[in-house]
């Protein structure tokens, strides 16, 4: 029995794609990783009243950000000076105050407010935000919901 070689039938298998017709890429080759300068803040944590429901904008409930934060960190790595940065103390009362703000109904409409303003307050060159949503009112077992924006300068 003449068989092929288990290579040859994996490459081949990449190059035609699968029986939808979905071409098989490796990962390493559809993007290079971001390299950037990132400061991350994870877990900023208040009570908001948020939602689409009454009950929602009455009782609140916990809400959580996560912030990626992009730029460049040379000068204050090198000077050792917190004004050449985005000082993560100063962005995490500034989510915090958002989260307790105003009401909005959706999380989306929260996570494009904080990435505005750490964008005009912080020397940032991008932001990528995640507003979860642990005790949405969902029918439905669910350990959390989230929503997650990019935005830049």
């Amino acid at each position: 029995m003449n068989r092929v070689p288990r290579e040859e039938t994996d490459a081949a298998r990449m190059r035609a794609g699968d029986r939808a017709g979905r071409q098989h890429v490796p990962v390493s080759t559809t993007r290079s990783p971001d390299r950037r300068d990132r400061i991350n803040l994870l877990g900023i944590g208040a009570v908001g009243y948020h939602g689409v429901f009454d009950q929602e904008k009455r009782s609140g409930q916990p809400f959580f950000v996560d912030l990626v934060m992009y730029l460049d960190l040379a000068a204050a790595g090198a000077s050792d000076d917190v004004a050449l940065t985005a000082h993560y103390g100063e962005v995490a009362e500034e989510v915090r105050d958002i989260v307790i703000g105003p009401s909005v109904n959706l999380i989306e409409t929260l996570a494009d407010q904080v990435a505005r303003r750490l964008l005009e307050r912080f020397p940032l060159d991008a932001v990528e935000v995640t507003v979860h949503k642990p005790k949405a009112p969902i029918e439905v077992t669910f350990s959390d919901v989230s929503v997650t924006i990019y935005r830049e300068r």
